[in-house]
């Protein structure tokens, strides 16, 4: 559970804003969304193989 103290003098806006950052970083709606529906492992790698390659080739235009 996340935990965020109120500053004093600090707006609720601010402190709910810190919140909704610190939930983004926690990664739980990632999770869940991948969760939704199941991918069988060779295509999950396959993808993961394929982003690899596409950023590679982006450093290597780059350079």
């Amino acid at each position: 559970m996340l935990v965020i103290s109120v500053k004093e003098g600090e707006s609720i806006d601010r402190a709910l804003k810190r919140y909704k950052r610190k939930y983004d970083r926690t990664g739980v709606m990632k999770e869940i969304r991948g969760r939704k529906q199941f991918i069988k492992p060779s295509v999950e790698r396959r993808k993961e193989v394929l982003k690899a390659a596409y950023i590679q080739q982006k450093r290597v235009d780059e350079e």
